[in-house]
This record gives structure tokens, C-alpha cells and sequence, in this order.
């Protein structure tokens, strides 16, 4: 199908994101059991977190070999450099199939998980950050768009899934012709999948749709908020990330609804950075109410294909669907 499918026998080249505390153990292990690469969120580096989370899916695949091999965990280089416990719990009590490494430089982390075996995924989110994921020595890139959810490349420093995807594969056919590439932002559907494939990515990874299946760690409720709501709707900008005390560096923002409390703050980003207390209150007690009116929904402009919250597997199966269909069908 493509090599990235070939190398970890997949069903579809389709990859879990691992999304910082909603891919857990259970939805890693189902996409991996349904032929997908399922990536645990190891985000920022919580070692309880990722220690249990991990602990389960690979419990959960005990009885599947083949399974097992496509199980990886995903982390955040900047967090990473502050603190490796998790990493380094990681690399010592498991042989994960993959380790993705976002958001700052993978270099420092890149020898040990090489030198395991273990496959090196680096998302890049601009052709600038190419160079330093191929010295590295990441075998897969992620090329993220801005329409992801979540974390991603701040509107002004990042790009467009489709066009980058593009620059990405002529970039790597040039100067790394073995590594493969996924697309990820805004791909949510087999469509999606296939237009990554059509325009020279070896797959796609996705993170929103993902985050709305049973197995997910997301609220129930934000969950049924998303399949109400569209992509006209995201927004990004570090609001969330200031209301959420996260100090993220500059050159990354977070998507997500643009509920009642981001809008309050939209237009006055400065000025909540100044003095958050009074957002960061409401945010708070949006939390504990798990009221999504003020707490935050970190999805993408795939919000709109967002309509159901199936399980991971026949969400799988569903895309395999899409895709074929989409790679088949004829020219007018």
C-alpha cells in the first residue's frame, strides 16, 4: 500500500496522534489492534501518566503480537528538555514501535531511541524544521498544517496542510528519499487520508477524530459538544495556553472551540496575559463543572466532520472505506 503501512503492517497508513491526555492505553491499543499505529500521548512528560497509560495498552495487546509492534508513545521535545523521567521510564521498561518527538529540538533525545531500534517520528511544521529532524535521524515526518487542533505552528509561522505536504515530499524526495511522510491537520476522513496520499505523503496521522471515539480520555460531554459544532468555529491562539498556565514558546499556539470565554478574551490576549486571574478563575471553575462553555476543547477545523462518537475500530474501518472509494473514483 505505502511503506509506512508496509513497515508496521498496517491495514491503512493511518496513525493515532498521541494527544496529550486523550490518547491513553485504551485508545492506543485499539487503533493498534484495528491495523493502525497507535501512539500513546506522552505530551508533557507526567511519568504516572505515561507509565499507566502505556502499562495498559501493551497489557491490552499481550495476546497480539502484530499488534504490538504498532505501539509507540508520543512526547514534547520542550517538555522533554526540563524533564525525561517518562522517556527515560519508557525506554527502559519497553521496545515501543515508534517514539514521536514534537515541539523543539528532537536531537538530544533522538541517539538513545535510535540506537534501541525504535523508529524516530519528528512533526515539523514549517521546511525550516526538516534539516534538524533528518540529523536526528527520524525515519517518519509529520508535516503539520495549522488547521490541526491542539498545539501547532502559530498562524504566521505555520502553513496549510495541503501546500505543505506538498513542499515537505519534493523537499525529502531531494534530500531524504527513504523517510516517509505523513500529513496531519484537518484530516479526519478517508478523503482526507487519500489526498494526503495523492499529493505525496506515505499516510496521515490524525488527532481529532480520534479524540471523539468511545476510547478517547476526552470528556463525554465535550465530546457531544464537538459533533455540534464546525470548523468555522476553532480558533487558535494562546489563549487556553494562558488560562491553562501552560508557558508554551512563542512560536506555538493552541486550537480549539471558541467557547464563551475565549471570545470574552480574543480581542485582549494581552491583556489577560497581564493579568489572567480573573480568566483563569472562570476557566478553572469551568473545569471542575466541566462546563465547556468555559473549560477548553482543543480540536481542529475537522471539527465539521466531527458528527458521532463511534469506537476506534469501526471508525478505523469506516476510514478504509472512505479511502478506497476516494482512490478509486474516476475523472469526470
Amino acid at each position: 500500500m505505502t511503506r509506512f503501512a508496509d513497515h508496521f503492517d498496517l491495514k491503512i497508513p493511518l496513525a493515532l496522534a498521541p494527544m496529550a491526555l486523550a490518547s491513553g492505553g485504551a485508545l492506543a491499543s485499539a487503533c493498534a489492534r484495528a491495523g493502525t499505529l497507535g501512539l500513546v500521548g506522552g505530551g508533557y512528560g507526567d511519568l504516572e501518566w505515561t507509565s499507566r497509560e502505556y502499562d495498559m495498552a501493551a497489557d491490552a495487546l499481550k495476546d497480539d503480537p502484530a499488534a504490538m509492534k504498532r505501539l509507540g508513545c508520543g512526547f514534547i521535545s520542550w517538555k522533554l528538555a526540563e524533564n525525561s523521567d517518562a522517556l527515560n521510564w519508557l525506554m527502559d521498561n519497553h521496545r515501543p514501535a515508534a517514539i514521536m518527538l514534537s515541539f523543539g529540538d528532537p536531537r538530544p533525545f533522538s541517539e538513545r531511541i535510535i540506537r534501541s531500534g525504535t523508529m524516530l517520528i519528528c512533526q515539523v511544521h514549517s521546511l525550516k524544521d526538516l534539516p534538524a529532524a533528518i540529523e536526528a535521524g527520524a525515519k517518519i515526518i509529520v508535516a503539520q498544517g495549522t488547521e490541526a487542533g491542539g498545539h501547532g505552528a502559530t498562524q504566521d509561522r505555520g502553513r496549510g496542510t495541503f501546500s505543505f505536504i506538498s513542499e515537505t515530499a519534493d523537499w525529502l524526495a531531494a534530500h531524504a528519499p527513504e523517510t516517509h511522510l505523513l500529513g496531519a491537520g484537518g484530516i479526519a476522513d478517508g478523503r482526507g487520508l487519500a489526498a494526503a496520499m495523492v499529493l505525496g505523503a506515505d499516510g496521515a496521522m490524525m488527532g481529532s477524530r480520534f479524540w471523539a471515539t468511545t476510547e478517547s480520555l476526552a470528556n463525554p460531554k465535550a465530546k457531544k459538544v464537538a459533533t455540534q459544532t464546525d470548523g468555522d468555529n476553532t480558533a487558535r491562539s494562546s489563549v487556553f495556553d494562558i488560562l491553562r498556565r501552560k508557558n508554551w514558546p512563542e512560536s506555538f499556539d493552541f486550537r480549539a472551540i471558541r467557547n464563551d470565554l475565549y471570545r470574552q478574551w480574543e480581542d485582549r490576549i494581552d491583556v489577560l496575559r497581564n493579568d489572567p486571574e480573573e480568566g483563569r478563575a472562570a476557566y478553572d471553575d469551568g473545569v471542575r463543572q466541566a462546563d465547556f462553555d468555559r473549560a477548553h476543547i482543543g480540536i481542529g477545523e475537522s471539527a465539521g466532520m466531527i458528527s458521532n462518537v463511534p469506537d476506534a475500530a469501526t471508525l478505523i474501518a469506516d476510514i478504509e472505506s472512505e479511502m478506497k472509494s476516494a482512490l478509486m473514483r474516476p475523472n469526470p
